[in-house]
């Protein structure tokens, strides 16, 4: 995948907010917002709880969202059908037009449990139903052994993928100690950031001698960090989570965009 000029903005709404109503309030207030600017540095992706989708993609076809914003779904199936209680596939997804897909976000990987496999076989669903994949990888800890961790986690995780497929992927470093939600929480750096993100490019270029990748940061990112993360040259963008459900947070976060 091309590095394109445009950064990318992912807001995930994780199980928020909790009413419809909320929902349009956020909306409506970032539209209003994109209205008022002239110049657009990022490609903006909402991805609300599965209850919102629809929904959620109405108002994106209209106003001033139209040509601006995407809809993204925050987690997949791995099956395209099947006697699967609670679950939601692709094929679902795709034909309620959904164009991203989060795989592998911390909270499903430690909160839940979900294996490398599990979200190798999440990916490849994605890829197979023609959407594109947000595919999150870190470290829980950062200790001595923080690279090999991220390696082996890259390798299970993007195991059976062609060249084409991977280049198809966005990447989301996710430092999981950096993460607000984690109790011993510690800010991260952009020179931290930038290691790991060097590692996972380093061994996915050397496996797939893939040369071009579209990285994203996705450690708690807020108006206060965003700007030293996005100016980096190896960053195309965040993956916004507590922060994209406040309006007026989530506005200076896009006005800080360059």
């Amino acid at each position: 995948m091309e590095t394109s000029a445009k950064k990318t903005v992912i807001a995930n709404w994780k199980m928020n907010p909790q009413t419809w109503a909320e929902a349009e309030q956020i909306l409506d207030f970032v539209n209003d917002y994109l209205e008022s600017r002239n110049e657009k540095e990022f490609s903006l992706v909402f991805c609300p709880p599965f209850v919102f989708l629809e929904e959620v993609g109405k108002i994106l076809k209209t106003s001033h969202f139209e040509h601006e914003a995407s809809l993204g779904a925050q987690d997949i199936f791995w099956e395209d059908s099947g006697a699967d209680t609670g679950e939601v596939s692709g094929p679902m997804l795709s034909k309620l037009g959904v164009q991203y897909v989060i795989v592998g976000h911390s909270e499903r990987r430690w909160k839940l449990g979900e294996s490398d496999d599990v979200v190798n076989k999440k990916l490849k669903a994605v890829l197979r139903n023609e959407m594109i994949p947000v595919v999150c990888v870190g470290e829980r800890v950062r200790d001595d052994s923080f690279k090999e961790v991220l390696k082996e986690q890259v390798e299970k995780t993007f195991a059976g993928l062609s060249h084409d497929e991977l280049e198809r992927c966005i990447i989301a470093y996710e430092p999981v100690w950096a993460i607000s939600t984690n109790p011993n929480a510690r800010p991260d750096t952009p020179e931290s950031a930038i290691e790991s993100i060097k590692i996972i490019r380093d061994f996915l270029t050397f496996n797939f001698q893939l040369s071009t990748f579209n990285f994203l940061y996705g450690g708690s990112v807020t108006s206060k960090n965003v700007a030293d993360f996005i100016r980096q040259k190896e960053i195309d963008g965040v993956l916004v989570g507590g922060a994209s459900v406040n309006k007026e947070e989530f506005v200076k976060i896009l006005s800080l965009i360059k």
